[in-house]
This record gives structure tokens, C-alpha cells and sequence, in this order.
């Protein structure tokens, strides 16, 4: 039985019947080992990257996957889209088996599934103009003919806050912000319903992290799109997030509304991780918390401790 019966289906009541609802995008049970070492003659050590993850994320909903460096979050999320192929697990997109797709459907769903990276420097062709970079997705999946994809393209541009004047330009001629723009533009070119944000603004300035997340939150109500929110800053998360799971050594360890899981976490780590955020109030003394590991039992199951909020302890 899966250990979130919330997000198994959603029900809605009409005055004669009851409606139920699949989630958009529903993992169960995914795992990523990798071998380390290892050669001709000797066996390699396994390393578990994402140890028996699950969640559910509902249409139009913003889901945020927090953690420190290294806990096995945007293996997740690229495992999500079979960027990496998981070891096991199941990916239900839609209804559909994202594991069991042939090549020439995986590249048919791709279109509904996108990702934003986190390096807006290193995510873009430098050799590639502007106008090149969001227009090669169109390209590839051979939608429309030159003069439907430039305006396109120039569409797009507008859609990110962009100036289509700069299309021919070079990556490196444009800010952080505004390659993550470009970045944001080409993951949208296809019309997708659902984005793994993969870190979007942990390269950019404060002040430019503010504004990116202003128009990641206006294109989701604008076209109706479903984030999976990959991020470490806890303060972006708390202010974009409806719901929140936290990942600890390849596990959830936490999951819940933002508001319920930020008021009162339940797992140590939450707590540690909740309490290192940075206190707005410079005369307020700190309340950081230390991780004690042998207070974490890492085969706890996820209990339901409120309503939707499942913690490991």
C-alpha cells in the first residue's frame, strides 16, 4: 500500500456524484545507485544517490524538494524525466508509465515535461545566438515551419521579459538573470504542462532572484503550469511552495504543507535544517539547532503526524 494515501486521488463532490482526481505526476518508490570504483577484476562500491522515494504532485500545484548539497534532490528530479534512468521505482505521468515509454514516446512526452537548470552560464550554448538556443526545441520535435518558429521564438522572449531586439545576441552578452530567462524561454517552447526547476535562482543575485521567481509565479497561473521546485534556499521555498518534502541522505524524511512543515517540523533534520535559516531580526538571538545523526533512524516510515504532513520519526 503507498504511504500517502492524500495524494493517491484527490476527491471533489458535486451534488450527485463524487469526482476523483488523479495527481499529475506520481513517483513511487524510486531509487538511483551508482557504482563507485571498481575495475577488471574487483567489484565497485554501490552508492545510493535516492533510496526509495515517493510523492505525488497535483496539477497546477508548486512542490518544493529541499535539502543540503548532495541529499539526492535533483538526481530525483532528473530521474523524473528520465534525463537518468532510476534503478527501480515507477513514474506515472498523466496515467502513463514514464518508465515504460519507447524512445519515440519519451520524445513525445517530452514536450509536456521540461526542466529549468541551475547554471545559467553553463546551461547555454555559447557558440549559439539567443534566437538559436530557444528555437532549437521546435527544431527538434519539427513543429512549424521557419517563419512560425522565429515568431514563435519572439513570442517566448516577450512571455520571459526579454527584449526580442536581443535575439541574435551571444549568452555571453546578456546577465545572469536574463540567460536564466533564456534558459526559462526554451524550457516553455513546446507548451509544457509540467517544469523541474532545478535550482533556478541559487546563481543569481538576491535582487534578481526575487524577480525571476515573481515571473516563474506569474507563467504558472498565467499557463496553468505544475512545478516540481528543487532548491536549497528555504526562504524562496516558504514564499513559492504549497507543499514542501525534505530529503535526507536519498530519503524523504518530511513532507507536508509549507506552512504546517515551516511552524512544525517533526524530523530532526527538518528542524536543524528549518533552524539555520537567517533571522530577520539582528537582535533576536540565534536558535540553531544541531543535527544529532543518531537521533535519525533511516528506516523510519513516513507517519501521518496532521492533515497531509507525514514525517519519518
Amino acid at each position: 500500500m503507498r504511504a500517502f494515501p492524500r495524494h493517491t486521488r484527490s476527491v471533489r463532490h458535486t451534488r450527485r456524484v463524487v469526482i476523483y482526481t488523479m495527481p499529475l505526476l506520481d513517483v513511487a518508490h524510486l531509487v538511483k545507485q551508482y557504482t563507485r570504483g571498481g575495475g577488471l577484476l574487483r567489484r565497485g562500491t554501490i552508492v545510493t544517490a535516492v533510496d526509495d522515494v515517493s510523492f505525488a504532485i497535483d496539477e497546477g500545484e508548486a512542490f518544493g524538494l529541499v535539502g543540503e548539497s548532495g541529499s539526492g534532490k535533483t538526481t530525483t528530479g532528473r530521474c523524473v524525466l528520465r534525463l537518468i534512468e532510476p534503478t527501480t521505482g515507477a513514474i506515472t505521468f498523466r496515467g502513463a508509465d514514464v518508465l515504460a515509454l519507447s524512445p519515440r514516446e519519451l520524445r513525445i512526452a517530452r514536450r509536456s515535461m521540461q526542466i529549468v537548470f541551475q547554471d545559467p552560464y553553463s546551461s547555454l550554448n555559447p557558440r549559439m545566438r539567443a534566437r538559436e538556443i530557444v528555437e532549437e526545441p521546435l527544431i527538434i520535435h519539427r513543429l512549424g515551419d521557419r517563419n512560425a518558429r522565429r515568431a514563435r521564438v519572439a513570442e517566448l522572449f516577450r512571455l520571459v521579459g526579454l527584449d526580442p531586439d536581443h535575439l541574435e545576441r551571444l549568452p555571453k552578452q546578456f546577465s545572469g538573470g536574463q540567460r536564466q530567462r533564456i534558459g526559462l524561454a526554451r524550457a516553455l517552447a513546446l507548451n509544457p504542462s509540467f517544469l523541474v526547476l532545478d535550482e533556478p535562482v541559487s546563481a543569481l543575485d538576491v535582487s534578481v532572484q526575487a524577480q525571476v521567481i515573481n515571473l516563474l509565479m506569474d507563467l504558472q497561473e498565467q499557463l496553468k503550469l505544475t512545478y516540481l521546485f528543487i532548491a536549497h534556499d528555504l526562504r524562496v521555498v516558504e514564499h513559492f511552495c504549497s507543499r514542501v518534502a525534505v530529503m535526507y541522505l536519498g530519503k524523504i524524511v518530511e513532507i507536508g504543507p509549507t506552512a504546517a512543515l515551516f511552524t512544525s517540523p517533526q524530523h530532526p533534520y527538518t528542524q536543524a535544517l528549518l533552524s539555520a535559516r537567517p533571522i530577520a531580526d539582528p537582535d533576536s538571538p540565534p536558535q540553531r539547532i544541531e543535527l544529532n545523526p543518531s537521533r535519525v533512524d533511516r528506516h523510519a516510515p513516513l507517519r501521518e503526524i496532521g492533515h497531509g504532513h507525514l514525517a519519518a520519526v
